[in-house]
């Protein structure tokens, strides 16, 4: 299970990095929902993407892993926050929240090895 986590995890935390790092529009527009300068915004990508380094090097080093995870579990509840004082409902706040998931069912799996 603590595979396909790791896959999983990584993904999902590439993804929105890569799209960050970009500068792809949706990213532009959720930086200005959220008041965020760009320059900030953009080092959220930094840390997604070290995130997902570190998920993958988990593979071979489950406590560099775990704290991959850990801080981007931090992240993802500041950005649930952000999302909240946004005043966005739930649709828009679902990607957050089911990456929020997957960080802590990682910790779960990675803590049981």
């Amino acid at each position: 299970m603590f595979i396909p986590l790791s896959v999983l995890l990584a993904a999902a935390c590439l993804v929105p990095a890569i799209a960050k790092l970009r500068s792809h529009p949706k990213m532009l527009a959720s930086a200005s929902h959220f008041g965020v300068p760009w320059s900030r915004y953009q080092l959220i990508g930094v840390a997604e993407l070290a995130a997902a380094g570190g998920v993958v090097i988990g593979l071979f080093s489950v406590s560099l892993g775990l704290a991959a995870a850990s801080g981007m579990a931090l992240l993802l509840l500041g950005a649930l926050t952000a999302h909240l004082r946004a005043g966005d409902d739930l649709k828009h706040a679902a990607p957050a929240l089911l990456t929020l998931g997957i960080s802590l069912a990682y910790l779960s799996a990675g803590l049981m090895r």
